[in-house]
């Protein structure tokens, strides 16, 4: 029973995720596991991380399943106003505003953390993370890999509890802050090898490469993360998509290949000896 107690099959859904955005000399590229998690329990192998919001702008997703949909419909909804009013495409630097106000103004009940990515024809490609609390971040690469914690959540509360009086607003107030501190704890293995691996003036294909190894690193290492991996090139010829399943992944030191067991050798008409 305890098991069962653990696995919390009724938890939120969650991105329980590796998102990445890089620029390159040209555009960008976004890349993203495929893992939905509710607690412990493997919600969907193959969900889609990366959402269209323009032609021309994706939102990678993480956290919160249904608080980073709920933004992304919004912030849609929005450009595509904009766009009408305009008579013209939105640009990546309005499409990220609208999505950190969003963020900001509900930060004490989103649990999301994005990254917004795309390319125009005023400032070229460009990438902007909004973590936890509606910062905007504009930078040469953006690494988000968030923890499905959710399970962890009730029993930091009720060791907390026990020795103080707690209020809803109270636990509400310290819930988004433990979110804050443990959304991105993964992320620490994927900085380091960015700060060794990406350079400026970047071909499309070696971010493309870049962003691959990554997620399958930090697939490797996480996890909260796994599935296959999805890719997105944004550039001024238009968006490309990509999708990478498991085979098609680089493989980690770890990921021996699989050999026949004992059984399988006693019932083999000509057995082959194990290798070690």
């Amino acid at each position: 029973m305890e098991s069962h107690k653990d696995c919390e099959i009724n938890a939120p859904h969650s991105m329980g995720t590796t998102i990445i955005g890089v620029t390159y000399n040209g555009g960008v590229v976004l890349g993203a596991d495929s893992r939905t998690s509710t607690g412990v329990y493997v919600a969907n192998r193959a969900s889609d991380k990366i959402t269209q919001l323009t032609d021309n702008v994706y939102l990678c997703r993480s956290g919160s399943a249904a608080d980073s949909q709920t933004v992304s419909d919004y912030v849609r909804y929005f450009l595509h106003q904009h766009t009408i009013q305009l008579g013209q495409p939105a640009t990546v630097k309005v499409a990220a505003n609208l999505v950190r106000l969003l963020s900001y103004s509900n930060k004490n009940m989103l649990q999301t953390g994005m990254i917004i990515g795309g390319w125009d024809k005023y400032e070229g490609g460009k990438i902007f993370g909004v973590p936890l609390g509606g910062t905007l971040l504009e930078l040469p690469f953006t690494i988000g890999v968030a923890n499905s914690i959710s399970s962890l959540v009730p029993t930091f509360f009720a060791s907390l509890c026990g020795s103080v009086t707690c209020n809803e607003k109270l636990v509400n107030s310290l819930q988004v802050h433990l979110l804050a501190v443990i959304i991105c704890s993964g992320s620490t293995y994927l900085y380091g090898f960015f700060d060794q691996a990406w350079k400026e003036g970047m071909t499309q294909e070696e971010a493309e490469q870049l962003v691959v190894k990554a997620v399958s690193l930090a697939i490797a290492r996480d996890g909260a993360s796994g599935g296959v991996v999805r890719t997105v090139t944004i550039n001024s010829e238009g968006v490309t998509r990509k999708y990478y399943p498991e085979d098609k992944l680089p493989r980690w030191h770890e990921e021996l290949e699989p050999q026949n067991s004992l059984l399988d050798m006693l019932s083999s008409s000509s057995p082959e000896p194990m290798v070690s």
